[in-house]
């Protein structure tokens, strides 16, 4: 992700929703450019505030502190990826295909390694990162093995497995909508190979 450009002149008065939600994401567009680049640690508030084209105060009534601002990158990441999965997918593989399309995509992966390399200083944010990402998406998946949080770990697991691993290394580059299907598909037969029964419906 980068920062959005600079946005038409902003009325003065109160802002509205729909301004106060573009703003947002102005703020965490910026953030997340800049966290990825140079890492959590060595970025401020004062230059998210800078890249964003807001005021500090803005950024600290919206969010908080920087950690809380990391948070909310996170959250809105899976939030937005999640979302998409249930506008648009029904089933299993729909939804495996599509966790595999967007965390082995290129912002998805600036991010891990991001909280991997801060992990130690930062434990608290690997615990919120964890916590919003992939425990959030093993979620979504149990609601398509009957509510098996093991079954859904373990899915979870294989989606992303070696071929993540390379990611992260920069040894692969994104796979395309067709390749993270047919990563879904043979993760997915694997997993029913090793016994873990028949994948339902999503329920409605």
């Amino acid at each position: 992700m980068t920062a959005t450009s600079p946005s038409t002149p902003r009325k003065r008065g109160r802002p509205t929703a729909a301004e106060q939600a573009e703003r947002q994401d102005q703020i965490l567009d910026a953030a997340t450019a800049l966290f990825v680049a140079r890492g959590l640690g060595q970025v401020t508030i004062d230059e998210i505030a800078a890249a964003a084209q807001v005021t500090k105060r803005t950024i600290y009534t919206y969010f908080g502190d920087k950690a809380e601002v990391f948070t909310a990158v996170i959250e809105r990441f899976r939030g937005r990826a999640l979302s998409e999965q249930d506008a648009e997918h029904t089933s299993l593989l729909d939804v495996a295909a599509h966790l595999v399309l967007v965390l082995h995509a290129d912002d998805a992966v600036g991010m891990h390694r991001l909280m991997i390399g801060e992990s130690a200083q930062f434990p608290e944010l690997a615990a919120a990162f964890y916590s919003s990402g992939p425990q959030g998406y093993i979620a979504s998946l149990e609601t398509y093995l009957d509510g098996r949080a093991a079954s859904a770990e373990a899915l979870f697991g294989l989606l992303l497995g070696e071929a993540h691993r390379r990611r992260l290394l920069g040894l692969d580059p994104a796979p395309t909508e067709a390749a993270a299907r047919a990563h879904a598909q043979s993760v997915l037969e694997v997993f029913r190979l090793e016994g873990d029964g028949t994948a339902s419906e999503r329920p409605h």
